[in-house]
């Protein structure tokens, strides 16, 4: 009797589990936008969208062991290649600007500012924020991520002589707005 009864309640956690799984997985499908019905990668169509004002801010942060701190002065770094950190704001806005041609799904948009500006904070950290704005019909705010992160790479690259310990801690969304919903990191 009670193998009877831890079968029926083994079956019967099967199927609850199967059941929520299969929930998940059509909850999942559902929210991911880049899938179709059928689950295959797609563009998100924009079309029937209003064009409105969007902005996106996004930070990146890098750690520099004191070897490469200790190079600062005026608040940047110099170096053979130049201004460290002149040279990653550069580099920041032309990334933002081909966000569409290296993210397969984005959509190609022309930017109506990008700014990126490069402190250190009070851990004696970088901090990149990258801030893309247009008026379109797509949020910008990959254009954001990708300036943010890629003037976190150019400045391992320009420092990467003076010591490979430096680290891309991370890389966030910070806030955006215009389209469907705001988004503001707290």
């Amino acid at each position: 009797m009670k193998k009877v009864l831890i079968s029926r309640d083994l079956s019967c956690q099967k199927e609850k589990i199967r059941s929520v799984e299969s929930n998940q997985s059509k909850k999942s499908a559902i929210e991911f936008t880049h899938l179709d019905n059928t689950g295959k990668a797609t563009m998100v169509d924009v079309s029937a969208k209003q064009v409105t004002h969007r902005t996106a801010t996004a930070r990146s942060i890098v750690y520099l062991p004191a070897e490469v701190l200790a190079q600062l002065t005026n608040g940047d770094l110099q170096t053979k290649k130049g201004s460290v950190f002149q040279t990653a704001i550069i580099a920041g806005i032309m990334a933002a600007k081909k966000t569409g041609d290296l993210i397969p799904l984005c959509h190609p948009l022309g930017l109506d500012n990008c700014k990126i500006d490069i402190q250190l904070n009070d851990q004696q950290e970088v901090v990149i924020d990258c801030t893309a704005s247009i008026t379109a019909k797509t949020g910008i705010e990959m254009e954001a991520l990708v300036g943010a992160s890629i003037a976190a790479l150019t400045i391992y690259d320009m420092c990467k002589a003076l010591s490979h310990d430096i680290v891309i801690k991370e890389t966030k969304l910070i806030e955006k707005t215009g389209g469907k919903r705001d988004f503001k990191r707290t």
